[in-house]
């Protein structure tokens, strides 16, 4: 059994709805998830006044209707399930620690920002900034995953500390800038400056991808580690051939202004 949550007066301006993840709707009776507070604009609402509620507060919560000016659903949930049938706005899964989201059309600009745990499915495609970190902070994303099925735009693992981002399609210009540690695959095509600033961590691309002058060609080889990563996005249905999991990578080391000790690698056709 789960919760459904409907949208039922879509809206120009933004929602605010920071209390839509389990942890805030768990065991509440359905009155008492309609008045949750929430965000029109500047103004307080509450959910009940924009969204229909069937069922009582469960670990698992479906969103439906045109949720594409929703901002923060998720937010915070350390949890449980979140599943939403169409787009999101941005912002979405800030600050969670735990459980999964599931997205099954595309999302806005900053995707999973704080984020220490749990995991991200989007289906579709991401705006900017998946899994990075807010302006001003010197750390993104600690811990978890996203999964972006389509293609995402620039700064894609900002300053990612841990985890792993996985791309299905092609990337946006400065993927990995500032990289603390952490993942980025990459199954299309990466714009400039990729890894620009990182200080350790791995970039991948299964395709060519213009290399900084600051950073060195290394070795070519097989990196082991890359077979149980694909093999895992495989399992989470991404598309990968094998050749991209048998085969070797060219390796290039930087950024040699920072410590030098990340990573790109770029499949060997």
């Amino acid at each position: 059994m789960s919760i459904k949550l409907t949208l039922h007066t879509p809206t120009s301006v933004p929602l605010e709805t920071h209390n839509i993840n389990p942890d805030k709707i768990k065991n509440l009776s359905q009155s008492g998830v309609e008045h949750l507070e929430m965000f029109h604009g500047n103004e307080k609402a509450c959910l009940g006044d924009f969204f229909t509620v069937k069922g009582k507060g469960h670990e698992t919560i479906h969103v439906e209707g045109d949720t594409s000016n929703v901002k923060y659903l998720g937010a915070g949930m350390s949890h449980g399930e979140l599943i939403i049938d169409g787009d999101v706005s941005m912002h979405l899964g800030c600050g969670m620690s735990g459980g999964s989201i599931t997205v099954a059309g595309n999302a806005g600009d900053w995707v999973g920002p704080e984020m220490s745990g749990g995991k991200i499915v989007i289906k579709g495609n991401a705006g900017h900034m998946v899994g990075s970190a807010y302006r001003g902070q010197s750390t993104g994303i600690q811990g978890g995953e996203i999964f972006v099925h389509g293609n995402v735009k620039n700064e894609a693992g900002n300053a990612m500390r841990r985890g792993l981002i996985a791309v299905g399609g092609n990337a946006g210009d400065f993927t990995g800038v500032n990289l603390l540690a952490g993942s980025v695959i990459v199954c299309g095509e990466m714009g400039i400056r990729a890894g620009a600033g990182m200080k350790r961590g791995t970039i991948v691309s299964f395709n060519d991808a213009e290399v900084l002058p600051t950073f060195e060609y290394a070795c070519t080889y097989h990196p082991v580690f890359l077979r149980y990563y694909l093999k895992h996005l495989q399992h989470q249905g991404f598309e990968i051939d094998d050749r991209y999991i048998n085969g070797r990578y060219d390796r290039w080391s930087g950024d040699s202004i920072e410590l030098n000790r990340g990573e790109v690698l770029l499949f060997k056709r």
